[in-house]
């Protein structure tokens, strides 16, 4: 869509049309509306496009790009909104003539044969399926959960939006049936050998997690994949569970399954620093599971003091030692057994250093990160160097960013966050509102570095680094044309065995002008020495050898065959069938084609 940003001076004057069409009750997916609109928008005569569901919140995204007409006020929230700026109107009729046209290809492309209209129907098509993969907007998500658990199936829940007495309930009815409920908002998880969700494809191996944070579980995962190690089972909770109100629910299910897992030999929780009450309780549980576990709670102190809390238990400060302990504690020997001895070296495939120049007097850091945790984390490390950096999800007692689209001074900014994904897609799916603010920061006199993560695996962007690499390269020449050096890391999450490849992004990424890491922590802490002056004085180290420790099996080898049912997102269905599982994907519709109080009344006479 347009850029709001550019002024108004700077526009190209020349008449234009919307047309805009609305069909009631025709629900799709995001990520198929995210393809449509990109389709329309490289259509002959087309100047902008806006393909979304009727949402009060997608009206406002179209009405800040000037796409929103009068007729499509009256748009219920599921029904297809669909509006071109051409330049001729025959240009834009004839773009809208082609929709149909657009989604038959793509069904024709997707077609996986019959699709069931009801998990019911689902069950009976695959009955050994122990998960329901659940990602429907969110006013509908914890109907769709209650049947899947009705039906004895485990939940990952990724749609956000669902109330927290829905939560609780459904996780309260999960552990009376000895089922597990991941989330809501659970981005991502690894059960049986299989990623669910937007996950990394690592080794099967003896280190368990559990996790609260998506892109937090995916660091760790991948990190203990680089260090030669495996994953057996990885857990996530969804972002609230340790909250005060849900008291680690899944979490503590979660611990109990790898408590009694003979797969799993140390287990790892990672999450942000949880209720102080629930802290405690699940330290407790941990103490007694009888395996190493390793906690990372980014910045949280026990008030029994770290050390000591039970001998099974140690701390970890960032995401990439997290894994470096668990790798420990799986492949000790006498010489390699303390959790103080030095790093761990990984598989990453970088030059050995690199040198950045410090940012210019009186610039600021701009962070653009994807993954919350990571922003979370940066923001952790940054604390010290740093002290006044601003965000939207900033530390306890941290300085809160007035308006999340425009930085002040030191910012870290979640385009995760709810003030950029209502009504679109996360940023790992869409790098297109990342670009745009990374120009900003770019054209930005104030802006002396620039970092961001670029997270891979099953169910993000199939080649990110293809789009942030010439926005990157922009971004630079863009500050040079001024006079200006601008430095910017990129920190890619990732395993080789992903489908974009890791090596391919670090190179796409490196061509293009940035300074490439694949471990966070080591990121951040170029960018901290950057700030205090020692950017061009020492290289920053981001490759590391291998470890010499026995490697665990590869991904996805000699397990028996997953089974799941998916309602909602088709890409977690073409996920799973990459990965080699059986999946059904269920042809959801909202109930009662949007009618609440008739889906309410039909609900009641089941």
């Amino acid at each position: 869509m347009d850029d709001p940003s550019v002024p108004n001076d700077m526009a190209v004057v020349s008449p234009t049309v919307n047309l805009a069409e609305i069909r009631a009750g025709s629900y799709y997916d995001s990520v198929v509306l995210m393809l449509l609109q990109r389709a329309l928008s490289d259509l002959p005569g087309v100047l902008d496009a806006g393909v979304v569901m009727g949402t009060p919140a997608n009206k406002a995204l179209l009405a800040q790009s000037a796409l929103l007409t009068d007729d499509l006020e009256d748009a219920a929230p599921e029904d297809l909104i669909l509006v071109v700026k051409a330049d001729s109107e025959a240009a834009g009729r004839s773009a809208l003539a082609h929709v149909d046209e657009l989604l038959a290809a793509r069904r024709s492309h997707q077609s996986d044969g019959y699709r069931p209209k009801s998990l019911s129907s689902a069950k009976r098509m695959v009955p050994e399926a122990e998960w329901v993969l659940i990602s429907v907007p969110g006013r509908y998500a914890a109907d769709a959960a209650r049947e899947a658990l009705k039906l004895g199936k485990n939940v990952f829940l990724y749609s956000d939006n669902v109330s927290l007495a829905d939560e609780i309930s459904l996780k309260e009815t999960a552990a009376g049936k000895g089922l597990l409920v991941m989330g809501p908002d659970c981005g991502t998880a690894r059960v049986d050998g299989m990623g669910l969700g937007f996950a990394n494809r690592v080794r099967t191996g003896r280190i368990g997690i559990v996790a609260a944070s998506g892109t937090g579980l995916q660091t760790v995962m991948v990190g203990i994949h680089l260090l030669g190690c495996g994953v057996s089972q990885a857990y996530g909770t969804g972002g609230r569970d340790l909250s005060a109100e849900v008291q680690a629910r899944s979490a503590k299910d979660a611990l109990a399954k790898l408590k009694d897992d003979a797969e799993t030999d140390a287990i790892v929780i990672v999450s942000k620093p949880p209720e102080a009450s629930v802290a405690e309780d699940l330290l407790r549980d941990a103490a007694s599971c009888g395996k190493p576990v390793i906690i990372n709670f980014i910045g949280y102190r026990s008030t029994q003091g770290q050390e000591g809390v039970a001998p099974n238990i140690c701390f970890a400060e960032t995401l990439d030692g997290t894994a470096e302990t668990a790798v420990r504690q799986t492949t000790s020997t006498d010489s390699q057994s303390s959790s103080e001895e030095g790093p761990l070296t990984s598989q990453a495939t970088e030059p050995p250093c690199q040198l950045m120049p410090c940012p210019q007097q009186g610039t600021y850091l701009r962070g653009l990160y994807s993954g919350g945790t990571l922003a979370y984390e940066a923001l952790f490390l940054l604390r010290d160097c740093l002290p006044s950096v601003r965000s939207n999800g900033p530390l306890p007692g941290g300085l809160h960013l007035d308006n999340p689209h425009r930085s002040d001074g030191h910012t870290i900014v979640d385009l995760g966050g709810d003030a950029f994904t209502e009504g679109r897609l996360h940023p790992m799916l869409d790098n297109e509102l990342r670009i745009r603010r990374l120009l900003q920061e770019a054209r930005d006199p104030e802006t002396g570095l620039i970092v961001l993560d670029v997270v891979l695996g099953d169910g993000a962007h199939e080649d990110p680094a293809s789009e942030l690499g010439p926005a990157v390269a922009e971004a630079i020449a863009s500050a040079a044309r001024e006079g200006r050096t601008l430095p910017i890391v990129a920190v890619v999450i990732g395993t080789d065995a992903d489908p974009q490849g890791l090596d391919r992004q670090v190179e796409q990424l490196k061509g293009a002008g940035a300074y490439v890491f694949t471990r966070h922590d080591d990121a951040v802490r170029a960018v901290t020495n950057a700030f205090a002056g020692e950017g061009a004085d020492r290289p920053h180290r981001s490759s590391r050898q291998a470890p010499d420790v026995p490697k665990t099996a590869e991904p996805a080898e000699n397990l028996p065959t997953f089974a799941a049912i998916n309602v909602g997102l088709e890409s977690f269905s073409d996920s799973l069938r990459s990965q080699g599982a059986e999946v059904v994907h269920v042809d959801w519709r909202p109930p009662a084609g949007g009618d609440e109080r008739l889906a309410s009344l039909l609900t009641r006479l089941r």
